[in-house]
């Protein structure tokens, strides 16, 4: 078995995970800007990581299911502090963000009534439309380019989760499997070989406490496991998959909310998908946050430090490359398609629609422009709009 690191580490755990800390807490723009916040300190500034072992964690993170930059420091901490370094640093990079969400949960809950928060989540709901928009736009010309194959199998994905509004997993599985068989056939199929492929639910533990609604927490817990074992890349993945699941299959939430617990993951820090936090809170409480959470990020956890030792012998071979792409252009497409399901539900009035527009417009023009500072400005204008809209002027 190879080992990850090449070289004795320059630095100690406690401080890695004080740097994850602060990322978690201040880092904004989504998993691209962060995995290069990391590479600008960790590897150029600091010197702690080396560029190869940088690079072979990034390339595991859009390899396996999971947001690309918590798997990213999840690898990072494996490198020289192993199982022990990848659990605290998993912990410390998304601990801050979920705990932003919580808060944010527990004032929607609270407060989600009042006509100002109805206001700004107005014009943040229409910007998270842009946002998601552009996301997609960029993702799919990023990851399927002038690719005939993955261009079928991404327009498939597309169609099927606008029609159906519903996420279907073995979709992705299925385009992985055709982009592996078509661009690099194993040999037993040449010779007419049967291989047969099974997959396992991973079964969602728990303590017991009284007076939770177990059941519910249960179903919580499978759903997001699930969810969370298909999130490839960008953590805007999990959206098709968290709408066909929270919104048309369970009705934990309904459209607005689940625009809302969208946008709450746009406006703060560390990897979009701890919206999750946001929505297991709406459904059950601070029990059903932390059920989400954990669902979410478990599967993240062990596809990262399970493949790790092995990555640098097979993480290259051309038949696990093309299954990747395949599944890549399979997820960029269900994120397309849910953006046409959302915007159907979110665009209402002439204002939402051209705070979308501007939305894009704006992120198009600069390309530097961080999206919070989008998702602000889009809150002022719905505490504006909203009340003249609810008065009829437009």
């Amino acid at each position: 078995m190879s080992t990850v690191a090449t070289a004795a580490p320059t630095y100690t755990l406690v401080q890695l995970v004080r740097y994850m800390l602060r990322l978690g807490t201040l880092g904004f723009g989504g998993p691209v800007a962060l995995a290069g916040y990391m590479r600008r300190d960790l590897v150029e500034r600091l010197g702690w990581i080396t560029e190869s072992d940088y690079k072979e964690g990034l390339a595991l993170a859009q390899l396996a299911p999971g947001p690309l930059a918590a798997q990213l420091a999840i690898y990072l901490g494996y490198v020289h502090y192993r199982i022990l370094g990848a659990t605290l640093v998993g912990f410390a990079f998304v601990l801050p963000s979920f705990l932003m969400v919580v808060a944010l949960g527990w004032a929607y809950a609270h407060f989600g009534g009042l006509p100002w928060m109805q206001a700004v989540f107005y014009g943040v709901g229409a910007a998270v439309v842009g946002i998601i928009a552009m996301s997609a736009y960029k993702l799919t010309m990023k990851t399927v380019g002038n690719d005939k194959l993955l261009w079928a199998i991404f327009l498939t994905l597309a169609i099927v989760t606008f029609v159906t509004e519903s996420e279907i997993a073995w979709l992705f599985i299925a385009g992985g499997l055709i982009g592996w068989l078509w661009r690099a056939p194993p040999k037993w199929l040449h010779k007419g070989g049967i291989h047969a492929i099974a997959a396992a639910n991973l079964p969602a533990g728990a303590s017991v406490v009284s007076g939770f609604d177990w059941p519910l927490l249960a179903q919580l817990g499978g759903f997001f496991m699930k969810a969370g074992a298909f999130v490839f890349g960008s953590g805007l993945a999990i959206v098709p998959f968290l709408y066909g699941g929270v919104v048309t299959e369970h009705h934990w939430l309904n459209d607005k909310q689940f625009v809302d617990a969208v946008a709450v993951a746009m406006i703060t820090p560390g990897p979009v998908v701890i919206t999750v936090g946001f929505i297991g809170y709406l459904v059950a409480g601070l029990p059903g946050a932390f059920v989400a959470a954990f669902g979410t990020f478990l599967p993240c956890y062990l596809f990262t430090v399970i493949p790790a030792p092995y990555f640098k012998k097979y993480g290259h071979l051309p038949g696990v490359k093309a299954f990747v792409d395949g599944i890549t252009a399979a997820a960029v497409g269900a994120i397309t398609g849910s953006v046409i399901v959302i915007a159907k539900r979110s665009i209402v009035h002439a204002p939402t629609l051209l705070i979308g527009l501007a939305t894009i417009a704006l992120l198009w023009r600069f390309k530097k422009l961080q999206e919070p500072f989008v998702v602000g400005a889009a809150a002022l204008l719905g505490l504006v709009v909203y009340p003249l809209v609810h008065s009829h002027v437009f």
